[in-house]
């Protein structure tokens, strides 16, 4: 565990008698794409609501970067490299794109409060300096030309990019990705498998939740699975797939030997 960038350690939160997570401990590796999976109600969007700040655990800590950030809020975690996209897309309707990422990296542009009400030129620098990233990490995601667009009105899978832009906005060293690929058809989770693998090449680390298990084990280093707020096992794409306990309480027999198929095949 030693240079992990996220350890949970016998992380545990209950809701009245309900344990949602229950003594779970794992870690995270840096510059990997490590998977969280299991049924609904398993507990996975619970830990990353712990994760990044929007809850708190009754027993067990969090350690980023090895230091444990337990009592951080989730501003600071944001700033100190932790980034979040949701289940459920998240941006700015009525605002365009580039305003979308510009509002990602608040918390990085500097200028200080006297030097932006005054629009003097060390806030002028700054925003120049904001919108040419904004450019590129749009043109990064494959957003470039949509700059100038209301971001509401962008197709369902540019969303989910912008999304990742302006998360992305925000320098982060670990990314939390619900469940990137709901609601796509097989052209667009193509498309952003090999964006997220852009994204671990560029040097983020990425921890998602997804359902979609040709898309977790076509991507994923390592994967954590849970079921009733527990850890039952935890591995390789290869070693999940074929693990009992794992087949049993969420993949099934024949969603295994499928998955199992096509990695034949390739």
């Amino acid at each position: 565990m030693n240079g992990a960038i996220l350890a949970l350690e016998n992380l545990t939160v209950r809701f009245g008698g309900l344990a949602a997570v229950d003594g779970v401990s794992f870690h995270v590796e840096p510059q990997t794409v490590h998977g969280l999976i299991g049924p609904n109600g398993a507990g996975k969007t619970t830990a990353f609501n712990l994760i990044s700040g929007l809850g708190h655990q009754n027993d067990g800590h969090i350690l980023f970067n090895g230091e444990t950030i337990d009592d951080w809020p989730s501003w600071e975690r944001a700033q100190r490299g932790l980034a979040r996209t949701f289940q459920n897309i998240r941006t700015f309707g009525e605002m365009t794109v580039m305003e979308n990422v510009l509002a990602g990296m608040h918390a990085h542009v500097g200028g200080g409060l006297g030097a932006t009400l005054l629009r003097l030129p060390s806030f002028r620098a700054a925003e120049s300096a904001a919108i040419g990233k904004a450019r590129d990490i749009l043109g990064f995601v494959g957003l470039a030309d949509a700059s100038a667009r209301r971001a509401g009105n962008l197709p369902y899978g540019d969303q989910r990019r912008l999304e990742i832009a302006r998360a992305l906005a925000s320098d982060p060293k670990l990314m939390l990705v619900d469940e990137p690929a709901a609601g796509m058809n097989p052209s667009e989770t193509a498309s952003l498998i090999d964006l997220l693998l852009r994204l671990k090449a560029r040097g983020v680390t990425l921890l998602l939740v997804e359902h979609d298990m040709h898309f977790i084990m076509n991507l994923c280093d390592h994967i954590t699975v849970l079921n009733f707020g527990r850890k039952i096992a935890e591995g390789t794409p290869v070693e999940v797939r074929s693990d009992p306990s794992v087949i049993e309480a969420y993949l099934g027999t024949k969603v295994a030997e499928r998955l199992e198929a096509g990695a034949r095949v390739r």
